[in-house]
């Protein structure tokens, strides 16, 4: 049946003809369902009862509802909040498995949790997508470990990233600090690496610091050690092709602390490898997730919020003392040599 005729498979809206060949002006399923459109109350079957079926069962609400859907917000969103305040924009890299949503997803719920040791939950304007990238971490298998922890990242959009808000406060000097975490896939990073496809990342120029997570049980593996190297070196080259001087400080999270240690000879390989492009990474190895007593659930990323958020660089002096020079054409020596 279609809103033009009670007939099912009638198709006079669209052809003008009637499906058994009647006049559609006096068609009697045509002339129902004009009735029906009307709003004419002699079409609608009522019970013995008297109970109208044709009646809406429910009233319209009056308004729309107070809440808005909240997920991920976009880069319009994140720009009108940096006009308000500052926004530390980080920018999150890695392929496809290497953790990234792992490291989002055990950050918030240690925070939501009050264990993101130094640091309190302050606020966050993506409480909803922060739920939805750590559901998989909340289901279990009879007691057992899921196979998967986190969802994997899918983009609505394939053009523009999502950005996670989170708000916290040190507690060591009441300093609140906004993190603008985009949760990427891992298949963006794989891209710029293999084509140099840089248009979905111009969000970085903006950024305070960079994240590149790569999974550390790859590293400890023989035969995938070299490739896992090289491409981080390819990816330095991209960043430095795409961002130049304005590359922002870039720290390297190693996954997986939990199940190996990284041979210090494989970090020097990586440090190498980044520096044949002038790039400086600072390594930071993390277990978002963990069944070694060891090492806890969250392992690291206090880290790497710390290093997030540090000021390397020195203020410079207001007034520095320069020597004359005997042979500068200056306004303090014109009369020296007199």
């Amino acid at each position: 049946m279609s809103a033009a005729c009670t007939f099912e498979g009638c198709t006079v809206a669209e052809t003008q003809r009637c499906a058994l060949e009647k006049d559609p002006e006096t068609c009697p399923n045509r002339v129902k369902a004009i009735s029906l459109m009307q709003g004419g109350a002699s079409a609608r079957p009522a019970t013995s009862e008297g109970v109208d079926l044709g009646a809406p069962v429910l009233d319209a609400p009056a308004e729309n509802p107070s809440f808005p859907r909240s997920t991920t917000l976009g880069t319009a969103a994140i720009g009108e909040m940096m006009s308000g305040k500052y926004v530390s924009v980080v920018g999150i890299l890695g392929y496809p498995e290497s953790g990234k949503t792992a490291c989002l997803a055990s950050l918030y719920l240690l925070a939501s949790n009050d264990r993101l040791t130094g640091w309190s939950f302050a606020d966050s304007c993506s409480l909803m997508a922060f739920e939805e990238i750590s559901r998989g971490a909340r289901r279990w298998n009879g007691g057992e470990l899921p196979d998967q922890m986190t969802v994997h990242t899918e983009m609505g959009d394939d053009r523009q990233p999502g950005f996670l808000h989170l708000r916290l406060k040190r507690d060591a000097d009441g300093r609140c600090v906004d993190l603008a975490l985009p949760d990427l896939p891992g298949e963006w990073t794989k891209d710029l690496v293999a084509t140099s496809r840089a248009d979905r990342f111009e969000f970085l120029r903006s950024a305070d610091v960079l994240w590149v997570v790569v999974d550390g049980r790859t590293l400890q593996s023989v035969e995938l050690r070299q490739g896992v190297i090289s491409r981080l070196g390819q990816l330095a080259g991209r960043l430095i092709a795409m961002l130049g001087e304005s590359l922002p400080r870039l720290l390297l999270a190693v996954t997986h602390r939990d199940q190996a240690e990284i041979p210090a000879p494989v970090l020097e390989r990586i440090r190498a490898e980044l520096w044949k492009h002038e790039v400086v990474a600072t390594v930071v190895p993390v277990a978002p997730f963990s069944d070694n007593a060891e090492f806890k659930p969250g392992f690291g990323l206090v880290d790497l919020i710390n290093e997030s958020v540090a000021q390397p660089h020195e203020a410079p002096s207001f007034w520095p003392a320069t020597e004359p020079e005997s042979d500068a054409r200056a306004y303090l020596s014109h009369r020296r040599s007199q």
